[in-house]
């Protein structure tokens, strides 16, 4: 499994480690380091290198918009979700064009950040994955874009010998799970032969509804394992 490394910037100790075990508690995390301050939090991105900073914009001895702002003036390669209690509307509003990923608000659930590190963990295995997007992939990342496609339940074309019930059986059983499988796990799973399993699940993933992993073992072929994208 791909692991996104995490640094965790707030300068309350406690909020630090509560953080800490939130992101650990999400497959695919871990985290490398954590910071006080932005003088902190520069050092140590330049050190561990981390894909993710999970940072409050209240810092003691610079504000965590301008850190933002030297992040990219430095062309450091992280991204960032900004976890503060700063909630007016001009911070929130430079977070975002200064490009963090998500602004959540202080205090928050820990259903709330999974969800960020979930999406998160999509969008930068998707950038890992590939060197080319479609346009259909980069719509499905965005979650309301998902969630309006299955309201609506707007019908995609299928070709001859796939069933659309069969379909959105397997896809939902794929999105209850929350976790890779391989073809062989779905058919188990739902009833159905392994061979008609991954007909379906290869052509969910030609149209951009599952991701395909590789999972490499000590011997032998790598197995090919499905999860949506959400």
């Amino acid at each position: 499994m791909l692991k996104v490394n995490v640094v965790i910037v707030d300068d309350d100790p406690m909020v630090v480690e509560i953080n800490k075990g939130f992101v650990t508690a999400v497959p695919g995390f871990e985290v490398v380091g954590t910071a006080s301050s932005g003088k902190e939090t520069l050092e140590i991105i330049k050190e561990k290198k981390p894909s993710l900073t999970l940072m409050d914009i209240h810092l003691p001895d610079i504000d965590g918009v301008q850190l933002l702002q030297k992040f990219r003036e430095l062309s450091l390669p992280v991204d960032v979700i900004a976890i503060t209690a700063a909630n007016d509307v001009e911070t929130v509003q430079k977070v975002f064009r200064y490009g963090a990923i998500d602004y959540i608000i202080k205090p928050f659930k820990f259903t709330r950040l999974k969800t960020a590190l979930n999406y998160y963990y999509n969008l930068h295995n998707l950038f890992s994955q590939n060197t080319k997007l479609s346009q259909s992939t980069i719509d499905r990342l965005n979650p309301k874009l998902v969630m309006q496609a299955e309201t609506t339940e707007e019908k995609e074309e299928v070709p001859k010998g796939i069933n659309e019930i069969t379909l959105r059986q397997i896809y939902q059983y794929l999105k209850k799970k929350n976790t890779p499988l391989s073809a062989e796990e779905v058919a188990t799973g739902v009833g159905l032969a392994r061979v008609t399993a991954r007909r379906y699940l290869d052509f969910l993933e030609k149209s951009n509804r599952v991701i395909l992993e590789l999972q490499y073992g000590s011997v032998g072929r790598p197995i090919n394992r499905y999860r949506t994208i959400e």
